[in-house]
């Protein structure tokens, strides 16, 4: 009897989706397996395949990090799905994808989220998917060779930020005025302004503007 795990792929990209099935299904070639394959084009139809779903837990999740946000329920990106999808079913295995090669960011997506794969999109063959997919099913992790390289300089990193400063930032990438932050971000004024000069320090902007503080975090993979 085969043996069914249920499949989430969250991309907004038609075509890598497409690549994830083609894997999976080549995969599955020898009918091992049942694969029940969900598919979600963003964060809000992400966060409803997540929340809302029938057909029991997934076993597995593919998400993409950068995709258009689900602002209603502060869901800014796959990441924030990964982090979702872990309290909602934490057995489910989860394989993250992403174009960010900075140390910063992968150093914030493997303490927060720990995934089980997490794949750098310019790593991405066939053969990579089929191998990472392999490995998972297996219990055990994959990281793509560029993800890596990074790790092995994560020992000279220490920086981190919460969810509440990804939302100022956030806001501020989108042009919002500092005082009008607090209609988004369940923080006083006072205490949004303290984190922005945080954010400066420890990205070392020296009397730098708003839109230093976004350019930096951008550069930096934090936005």
């Amino acid at each position: 009897m085969a043996i069914k795990i249920n499949i989430l792929i969250v991309d907004d990209h038609p075509f890598i989706i497409e690549a994830y099935k083609n894997a999976i299904k080549a995969y599955n070639s020898k009918g091992i397996y049942e694969f029940v394959i969900t598919q979600a084009k963003d964060c809000k139809t992400g966060y409803e395949a997540i929340m809302e779903q029938g057909i029991g837990s997934y076993g597995v999740a593919f998400f993409d990090l950068s995709m258009p946000v689900y602002e209603e329920k502060g869901i800014f990106s796959g990441e924030d799905l990964a982090f979702l999808i872990k309290n909602e079913m934490p057995e489910c295995k989860i394989i993250l994808l992403t174009m960010h090669t900075e140390l910063l960011k992968i150093n914030q997506i493997i303490k927060n989220i720990n995934p089980n794969g997490l794949v750098i999109k310019n790593d991405l063959t066939f053969d990579e998917l089929l191998l990472a997919f392999d490995k998972i099913l297996k219990d055990e992790n994959y990281y793509s060779q560029t993800v890596v390289q990074i790790v092995s300089q994560m020992q000279f990193d220490n920086l981190e930020i919460d969810s509440f400063d990804k939302q100022i930032l956030f806001h501020l990438s989108k042009g919002t005025k500092t005082k009008d932050i607090p209609q988004y971000v369940p923080l006083s004024l006072s205490a949004i302004e303290k984190r922005k000069l945080s954010l400066k320090e420890m990205l070392e902007i020296v009397e730098g503007t708003d839109l230093d503080l976004v350019r930096e975090s951008k550069n930096k993979g934090l936005i």
